[in-house]
């Protein structure tokens, strides 16, 4: 008897891991190769199977997506609106991502690839990328979505979209209108708007204060491509390569002061304007590490909103400009100079 009921019960349960199995079939997409929030027809050779594994955790949910609304070589829901995410997030204590080597992504490195009639030829490396321009935002219309690289879209992390650079890249996004930075990781295709550089996520947007404007004047500066060695230092972390060499990065020593008293203002420059403490003492710290040392945290109040600033004491105009020559090179920031006050 006792022998009887074993022999039931384990064909119960390989009737149930049956089930859970048929229940778990993969969905096929065959022959259509998202291409960021578009999607193409591609080769029968090249068609793959999209990831089967679910997004990672996220800030919210993610949102349940038609694949019946791609249209090859165009955009995806052009007739649905993007938004914000359904319930208020606060991402100020989300972490930027830290540039570490990664080997360049299976998927979204095509050679070119054409969308809305617009052939785009992807770079071959990352290194000595800088532009300004227009970024945009997507939200939660592609939460949860894959990217070009096969990655969950996720909202709330600092990643971007870019139409060229190699996947995955590091950028850091600059405001130039009020001065915050953000470091991101390119893992997705776009935007495929006339006249827009880049489109970062939302958690980047809101870092960046564009998140209501919508689009921003911003600057962006590649650290990292795959495969690469670093091309600027990032944010200072653990998985952080070698800095540079501080000996070709020394600091001359300061000039003899002249007899007679300059009467030219003095300046400040100011590497950095950040919401969250914590990443403005990254940058303190990856500054030093690059042979940088004495920039320092201004705390200030803009718009009812805490800001935290990175700037170098006063000095002489010359000097100042001599340093944000240095800091520019390092690929960290893009600083500012401005008069110091009297």
């Amino acid at each position: 008897m006792l022998r009887a009921r074993a022999a039931a019960g384990a064909a119960a349960a390989l009737a149930l891991l049956l089930l859970a199995g048929c229940a778990s079939t993969p969905h096929r997409v065959g022959g259509v190769e998202r291409i960021g929030s578009h999607a193409h027809r591609v080769p029968d050779a090249e068609r793959t199977r999209l990831d089967d594994l679910p997004p990672p955790p996220s800030c919210v949910p993610p949102r349940e997506h038609d694949e019946s609304l791609y249209t090859a070589g165009g955009l995806y829901a052009p007739g649905v609106a993007d938004s914000a995410p359904p319930v208020p997030v606060d991402v100020s204590n989300i972490p930027e991502p830290v540039p570490r080597r990664e080997p360049r992504a299976r998927y979204g490195n095509r050679e070119t690839y054409t969308v809305l009639g617009r052939t785009y030829r992807v770079m071959d490396s990352a290194e000595g990328y800088v532009e300004r321009g227009i970024a945009s935002w997507y939200g939660y219309k592609f939460h949860g979505r894959h990217t070009s690289s096969r990655e969950h879209y996720d909202m709330c992390a600092f990643s971007a979209a870019h139409t060229t650079l190699p996947l995955p890249s590091y950028v850091r996004v600059t405001n130039l209108d009020n001065g915050l930075s953000v470091v991101v990781r390119v893992n997705d295709r776009g935007p495929f708007h006339p006249g827009r550089i880049i489109d970062l996520s939302y958690a980047a947007a809101t870092r960046l204060d564009m998140k209501q404007a919508g689009t921003a004047r911003v600057e962006v500066r590649a650290l990292m491509g795959p495969d690469d060695r670093w091309l600027a230092e990032g944010p200072a972390g653990p998985s952080r390569p070698r800095p540079p060499d501080p000996a070709q990065m020394e600091v001359p020593p300061p000039s003899p002061p002249a007899a007679p008293p300059s009467t030219a203002p003095q300046q400040v420059v100011q590497v950095g304007s950040f919401g969250d403490r914590l990443n403005a003492e990254r940058l303190v710290r990856a500054l030093a590490d690059a042979g940088l040392p004495g920039a320092a945290l201004d705390h200030a109040i803009v718009d009812e909103r805490s800001v935290w600033r990175v700037r170098f004491p006063a000095q002489a105009g010359h000097a100042a400009a001599a340093l944000a020559e240095r800091i520019l090179a390092t690929g960290l920031a893009t600083p500012r100079r401005f008069a110091a006050d009297p």
